[in-house]
């Protein structure tokens, strides 16, 4: 059981409840499932007059899975997932299709990235965590989008590889209606003994005809019921001209809770002083009641003042606590 927790934990950031996705439907050559979450969410922080404020990020998230038989090694398959907050449209999160087989997957549409998966061997906090890892749009969820997956068995150790290049066009997710493409590749290999490396690197133009770039580096360990992890990002032209910054994070799981620790720190490069972009540490513990229903509490020790480059009001030193439960079907 806990490492199945650990394992929970660490794909915190993965596409929603596909593992609990429920079928609807199945023939002998197609199946349709359906799956999501509802998720709630109080954040408890300070405004800019130092007052204790409370924020409802309640939110609700429904996806569908279709595959179908064409051959008997290939097949094709549908994703769709939207997310619902009070008061806001729904956003399409994922909106994709492709094909699938032995050599992996292809879909085009609104996918993810390839440096997503780099970015979650630390990014495993129920709420917080991940303040190292921003990547370009090119390199994370966006439309317009072609993209690969393939994994990989070799003799006990895994190989996963990812690539995806998105297409100029009017793209919101890029940069406005600016036509921009971009591109990214990762890949990570994992030893059977529990030790995982992993890399990628991104580029897209900018609107000013500058290009920005991500470059990202990640080694994980997994023993028993310890998880840790690491995270280094060197990039240009997206926060700053010149961002550098990295990620730690430690989980350990005890009966069905899992608690897990992170520090993240992202620097811009190029500043003479007050350079820090984001400085915090945050710890959460999160209990599973059972494989749908979990419940989290999450705090996060922000290091910044306001005389540094992330800070550009005083709520954004603010610490901040959550509370959270989710229902997983």
């Amino acid at each position: 059981m806990n490492k199945k927790l650990i394992a929970l934990a660490v794909a915190a950031a993965s596409i929603s409840s596909v593992a609990t996705a429920a079928e609807v439907y199945s023939d002998e050559t197609s199946s349709l499932a359906v799956g999501g979450r509802f998720e709630a969410r109080a954040v408890m922080a300070d405004n800019n007059e130092g007052d204790s404020k409370v924020s409802d990020a309640t939110r609700v998230r429904v996806n569908i899975a279709g595959k179908t038989d064409i051959t008997d090694t290939i097949y094709g398959i549908g994703f769709w997932e939207g997310e619902y907050t009070d008061g806001n449209e729904v956003n399409n999160r994922h909106l994709n299709a492709g094909i699938g087989g032995d050599f992996g997957q292809i879909r085009y549409g609104k996918t993810d990235g390839s440096l997503g998966m780099i970015t979650d061997m630390t990014d495993i906090m129920s709420y917080h965590g991940n303040e190292a890892g921003g990547k370009i749009a090119a390199a994370d969820r966006t439309s317009n989008n072609l993209a690969y997956v393939g994994s990989f068995d070799l003799g006990g150790d895994n190989l996963t590889v990812k690539a995806n290049y998105v297409f100029a066009g009017e793209n919101e997710d890029l940069n406005g209606t600016y036509d921009v493409d971009g591109y990214s590749a990762g890949a990570i290999y994992t030893l059977d003994m529990g030790l995982a490396f992993g890399a990628g690197y991104g580029e897209q133009d900018t609107e000013d005809r500058d290009t920005a770039k991500n470059a990202f580096a990640g080694l994980s360990y997994t023993y028993g019921d310890f998880y840790v992890a690491g995270l280094y990002q060197d990039s240009r032209n997206t926060d700053a001209d010149k961002v550098r910054g990295y990620e730690f994070a430690a989980a350990y799981t005890y009966g069905n809770t899992v608690f897990v620790a992170t520090y993240n720190y992202l620097e811009d490069a190029d500043a003479s002083s007050n350079e820090a972009l984001a400085d915090s540490i945050a710890v959460d513990a999160t209990h599973y009641f059972n494989k749908n229903f979990r419940a989290y509490a999450s705090y996060k020790f922000n290091n910044l003042s306001t005389s540094d480059a992330g800070a550009a009001t005083r709520a954004d030193t603010s610490d901040e606590f959550v509370l959270g439960a989710r229902y997983d079907f």
